[in-house]
């Protein structure tokens, strides 16, 4: 994924909040997906992403970057919220053979009561990552033992907004108040 530095906005009604460009333009990224929700039930892009959303890929027994990205996210939420501002925070697993919808409940409901995680066969999760060009790779565990393996990701979230798909990425180094304030340029945007 190429990634480059803000350019000329010409004609964006998001060029004063934009922070980041995307080669090829932000419609490269994003798209329709069908994948299943925490509560059981097949939903696709469109029954997901009706608010301004914060995408997330990761997964549930990851030892230190998911959950420290997810709480950001989750914390970003909470100042939109005291702002007026209702963002939905969305994990999409890349690890459906764990994260089983009652697994990302326990997570998401942990982080925020409105998170919404997301899961689906292999398939599907496959589908959704290549949509927003993430990358994830399981490792083969060392020792053997089948049950605990780390998955390799990118760590990007991704704003998207209805009516407009995707329109922004945050890397992990942006803080939960720099995200809110960037998110909220956005929204009064819209």
């Amino acid at each position: 994924m190429w990634f480059v530095g803000r350019g000329g906005q010409g004609g964006d009604q998001f060029a004063q909040c934009r922070q980041t460009q995307i080669a090829g333009g932000t419609n490269t990224i994003g798209g329709p997906f069908e994948l299943v929700h925490e509560d059981g039930q097949t939903v696709t892009d469109a029954e997901v992403l009706t608010a301004p959303s914060l995408i997330y890929f990761g997964y549930t027994y990851c030892p230190d970057v998911c959950p420290l990205d997810a709480t950001r996210n989750a914390e970003a939420t909470e100042i939109l919220e005291t702002n007026g501002e209702l963002v939905t925070p969305v994990f999409i697993t890349i690890d459906p053979e764990r994260d089983t919808p009652e697994v990302l409940k326990e997570f998401t409901d942990y982080l925020h009561p409105r998170m919404v995680g997301l899961s689906g066969s292999p398939e599907q999760v496959k589908a959704a990552s290549q949509a927003y060009r993430t990358y994830y790779r399981k490792q083969q565990p060392e020792d053997g033992d089948d049950e605990f393996y780390l998955v390799d990701h990118s760590t990007f979230t991704y704003l998207t907004l209805p009516g407009h798909g995707f329109v922004e990425y945050f890397r992990r180094d942006v803080s939960a108040e720099d995200m809110a304030q960037r998110v909220g340029c956005f929204v009064n945007n819209m």
